[in-house]
């Protein structure tokens, strides 16, 4: 067998089974040493807890608070959802209580015509809604939602609350104005219900501010008129249907001449607050100098 002569410059190479059979006892010797001694343990154990460990610490800790953050994300999105619920049921609440004001109010309001009803149940009356009213705090004139078509005619007496509020001033087919008594063109022939003394209420703008009306022409000889007296209609009222109330006297005083008396009158009605009135249907019948001839006419007969 001739010897393999090596070509110069040829690489030497290392047969494969030659060098699996190396890599074995390699292998099997660290197998041997790392089981038998603790040559490898102490660099192995050094690398794990000064390299793998705070590696595997920051982990967790960025792994630990991604996780807090996600629950914390989801808290908020259950609080947004349940505030959100919660907005919805108050909103739902307050309309529900709104609902409930108004429908006690309007009770109310129509608990006081009905018993404004029966005080003057001798009277034909009708209700109305007012619908438009003056610039200003008070209802000195005002709209209501029924005219001719309704049977509304021009002076009938208009009351709410306790007591009178005016008369229709003016119709219209589905409408009519009503002016009240606070009203500065409004003169009321009223009647002191206690002694039957006759007076004349003025309404009035600026007083009205202070709550309430003037009176005057108040002849009272004998003192009997105070404070707090009931003031009503006259039977001599010549637009006005005898005993609605008017209101109370609440300052008297002795005019210059010394003959008669004036003062103020709390109205019965509040005139900042109406909604709902009724219509006195019955008009007061005027006497004309015709019917007082005729009437004298007929006695001569």
């Amino acid at each position: 067998m001739s010897p393999v002569i090596k070509k110069k410059g040829e690489k030497f190479t290392l047969p494969g089974k030659y060098l699996l059979f190396i890599l074995t006892i390699v292998c099997v010797s660290l197998l041997v040493v790392t089981y038998a001694t603790d040559a490898f343990n102490r660099p192995l154990n050094y690398i794990v807890n000064y390299i793998v460990v705070p590696y595997e610490n920051g982990i967790a800790a960025i792994g630990s608070a991604i996780r807090d953050r996600k629950d914390e994300l989801v808290n908020i999105r259950d609080l947004m959802s349940e505030n959100a619920e919660l907005r919805n049921k108050i909103n739902e609440l307050e309309e529900e209580n709104t609902r409930l004001m108004q429908d006690k109010y309007e009770l109310s309001t129509l608990r006081n015509l009905m018993e404004l009803d029966e005080a003057y149940e001798s009277y034909e009356k009708t209700g109305a809604r007012i619908i438009y009213k003056d610039s200003g705090n008070w209802f000195s004139t005002f709209i209501i939602n029924k005219g001719s078509n309704d049977g509304i005619k021009l002076d009938m007496n208009v009351i709410a609350g306790n007591g009178l509020v005016g008369r229709i001033s003016m119709v219209g087919p589905d409408f009519s104005r009503v002016t009240s008594i606070i009203s500065d063109v409004s003169h009321v022939s009223g009647m002191v219900l206690s002694t039957s003394d006759n007076l004349i209420v003025s309404g009035s703008l600026e007083l009205i501010d202070e709550g309430v009306v003037s009176f005057s022409q108040l002849i009272d000889e004998e003192d009997k008129v105070g404070e707090g007296d009931k003031v009503v209609t006259s039977n001599i009222s010549d637009k006005f249907m005898p005993g609605l109330l008017i209101g109370y006297i609440s300052k008297i005083s002795n005019d210059t001449n010394n003959l008669t008396k004036s003062g103020y009158i709390i109205p019965a009605v509040d005139f900042k607050h109406l909604e709902e009135v009724l219509i006195i249907t019955d008009i007061k019948r005027q006497i004309t100098d015709e019917d007082i001839e005729e009437a004298e006419s007929n006695e001569i007969q």
